[in-house]
């Protein structure tokens, strides 16, 4: 009996999970991972490079998984390196917004473009700060080839390009201020425009050219779709008038 039970149990364990739909799959691998890595990161600092993406390191052609492996480090906080502000906002607004997008495009093709769209931001941000970013301007605009960039911001603003192109009459609120709101193809653009603005001017480290990187990658498979399904889309936008 007690070694049926631990079957029962780990079969259980199996069938949950496997019900879970793949956004909330990644959150749940995007958190463990943070708090895996952090331990390496407490213990041996140095490991950082094998983590985050940096530019100058993937442009000699060392260390290309961090283009996967950054998606799902977060930073630390900051008193308390385990409470990470910027690993919660990105997990509430994958969540917020995964679900319904994965539902629409199904959940291979979600977890294949979630994956792509990151990638895809990574690598805009590698050829923008390593050939641009040499300057003290270029390096407040594009970021310098020295710096380093986790999170999963670009692929989620991949999502949020998705919503722009499929879904236009969909209003987005900021996380910041939940009652104010505007349909996402203004609301996108803005947000992007005036938080790049914000970093160049305070010289804050924001990873701008990931999240234009990621929308990029939205608007242009959403344009994809759109033409491919038109019927399927035309009736999916009946429902969010």
């Amino acid at each position: 009996m007690p070694g049926y039970r631990r079957y029962t149990r780990r079969n259980l364990a199996r069938s949950i999970f496997s019900e879970l739909s793949i956004t909330m799959k990644l959150i749940l691998f995007s958190i463990v991972f943070f708090f895996i890595a952090l331990i390496f990161l407490l213990t041996v600092p140095s490991s950082i490079q094998y983590i985050a993406l940096q530019p100058s390191a993937i442009l000699q052609g060392k260390n290309i998984w961090t283009l996967v492996t950054h998606m799902f480090m977060h930073a630390p906080g900051g008193l308390i390196p385990f409470l990470s502000v910027h690993l919660l906002i990105n997990m509430f607004v994958l969540f917020s917004l995964g679900g319904l997008m994965e539902r629409i495009i199904g959940r291979k093709r979600f977890l294949i473009f979630y994956l792509l769209s990151g990638i895809f931001s990574g690598l805009l941000f590698v050829v923008l700060a390593g050939f641009f970013g040499t300057t003290i301007i270029g390096a407040r605009i594009f970021g310098a080839p020295t710096d380093i960039a986790v999170g999963a911001s670009g692929a989620i603003f991949a999502i949020a390009g998705l919503f722009v192109i499929l879904l236009p009459r969909v209003r987005f609120s900021i996380i910041f201020f939940p009652f104010f709101s505007l349909p996402g193809y203004i609301m996108i653009p803005l947000v992007l425009f005036l938080t790049w603005i914000a970093s160049v001017a305070g010289n804050f480290p924001i990873g701008n050219v990931a999240h234009f990187g990621g929308f990029i990658m939205g608007l242009a498979y959403g344009i994809y779709l759109r033409r491919r399904y038109k019927r399927k889309i035309k009736i999916i936008q009946r429902y969010f008038r």
